[in-house]
């Protein structure tokens, strides 16, 4: 499992231990409620009571504050996954536009797609049905047309647009 899905597997089970959380306190909660209005309809008030009801308060105020929390988590996720589609989409539109811009025919569209997510040459002969000279053909003009060197040039092309400006070198004096 990779460094980001297993990042976005722990961050999908924060809503989760949340929610559990709340449920767990509510019903303390009620306990402490429902114990302090036994005593209260009893007559029987004294210091105990007094420390269930603030029991009950404190858990009350817990269970809102968790709510509160749990609902921010929800946002936080729902916008993060609109900004990954978002950034997913607009990169894939980078890439179209680059492919187009360098000429690539559509056998060498999906043979450089598949390069860029990592495959190696066997993975991309088996997956497309042919053999991996001609892969390795393929990618030597796809890497032709992109002027570069080689897949890590190739990935570099796209990955220095996405970082941007990236490192302040003149900062580290």
């Amino acid at each position: 499992m990779s460094a980001v899905s297993s990042g976005l597997l722990a961050g999908r089970r924060r809503p989760v231990a949340l929610a559990l959380y709340l449920v767990v306190q509510t019903l303390a909660a009620v306990f402490f409620v429902g114990d302090a209005l036994v005593d209260l309809v009893a007559g029987d008030i004294g210091p105990h009571s007094y420390f269930e009801i603030l029991v009950a308060f404190a858990l009350a105020i817990g269970v809102g504050l968790g709510a509160m929390a749990l609902r921010q988590t929800l946002a936080e996720m729902q916008a993060q996954e609109v900004a990954l589609a978002s950034a997913r989409g607009a990169l894939g539109d980078v890439i179209t536009a680059q492919f187009t811009d360098w000429g690539l025919t559509p056998a060498e569209r999906d043979v450089a797609f598949l390069a860029l997510k990592g495959l190696d040459v066997a993975e991309i002969a088996e997956l497309r049905g042919r053999a991996a000279g001609t892969v390795r053909a393929q990618l030597t003009r796809i890497y032709s047309k992109a002027d570069v060197s080689g897949r890590a040039q190739f990935a570099a092309w796209f990955v220095e647009d996405l970082l941007g400006e990236g490192l302040d070198l003149a900062s580290d004096s």
